[in-house]
């Protein structure tokens, strides 16, 4: 089997991103029941982190036990990785020992070049222009919750980062609507725009608007890891760019709200959102579990029936 990697959104096919929604419906179940599923017996996952983390963590390395596997975790301040060691000859070593690497790191080009010398599947737990794992929960979330998302809506309030870029590449692969909106100076980089074309993605001055008939309103801490330094100045930026109760109301009113948290309550939501019956962060924290799981298993096994 040719080696599969998952670095960003569109690295599979939408058939390949449906049996990975399929196959996660499945084995959530299995979880729920306390079935035992162990189809990666004896299979070493290794997770790399120079970012600091919760959910990818737990969620990979619970994930790899729960499907028979183990994990082994490193950290690039406790390794040669941190101490200079090229990422090539890093890959070569690391994918001699594993069978599968899932990578937490900075810019895109060194999980990039980790994949290109690597013998295993790696898998994008996170740099700082995509986060694939987090957007395949919040759709698998949406369709647990409302259905196909083919069509549909989602607003994304605030900054244009890492999860932005992904929402948008998803879009494209799962033919729905992406409403961005953020502060003057903060938009969605041109050359990521272009990458996507625009017949999925459409850009609002005011987040009122974005969220005007959406089905799904996103939003994310408005400062992200690396930085800190504009904190202040995001601040004020940021400052009516808050999904409230008032944007909620504008949105379809079965609307679903998300946040792949850590969030900051009173900053880029409000209590009252985060907290209500629009929210489903709790279903999407627990989901990237479950996808990953099924992302996992589909890079090592193939399509599993």
């Amino acid at each position: 089997m040719t080696i599969k990697h998952f670095l960003q959104f569109n690295d599979l096919t939408t058939d390949e991103l449906n049996h990975i929604f399929e196959r996660t419906r499945w084995i959530k179940a299995q979880f729920k029941a306390y079935q035992q599923y162990w189809p990666l017996s004896d299979r070493t996952l290794v997770m790399i982190f120079e970012k600091a983390s919760t959910r990818t963590r737990l969620s990979f390395e619970a994930g790899m036990q729960q499907l028979g596997g183990s994990a082994i975790y490193l950290n690039t301040r406790d390794s040669q990785l941190g101490r200079g060691e090229p990422v090539e000859d890093a890959a070569q070593v690391i994918s001699r020992m594993s069978d599968i690497v899932m990578i937490r790191t900075f810019e895109q080009d060194i999980i990039e070049r980790f994949a290109a010398n690597s013998r295993v599947p790696v898998i994008n737990g996170l740099t700082n222009e995509y986060h694939p794992c987090q957007i395949l929960a919040d759709i698998f979330t949406f369709i647990e919750h409302r259905g196909p998302i083919k069509g549909k809506t989602v607003a994304w309030i605030g900054d244009s980062n890492n999860v932005c870029n992904t929402w948008l590449q998803a879009a494209e692969m799962l033919d729905f609507n992406v409403h961005v909106s953020t502060p003057p100076g903060y938009e969605v980089e041109p050359e990521r725009a272009n990458l996507y074309g625009d017949s999925h993605y459409e850009e609002f001055a005011d987040p009122m608007e974005a969220a005007r008939g959406a089905d799904l309103v996103t939003t994310d801490v408005w400062t992200s890891m690396g930085f800190e330094a504009e904190n202040e100045e995001r601040m004020r930026d940021f400052a009516d760019w808050q999904v409230d109760a008032d944007m909620m109301r504008v949105a379809k009113e079965d609307a679903l709200f998300m946040h792949c948290l850590p969030a900051h309550r009173g900053e880029e939501v409000s209590a009252e959102v985060i907290d209500g019956k629009h929210s489903v962060v709790w279903d999407e924290a627990e989901n990237r579990l479950h996808v990953q799981k099924a992302l996992m298993e589909y890079l090592l096994l193939g399509k599993v029936k």
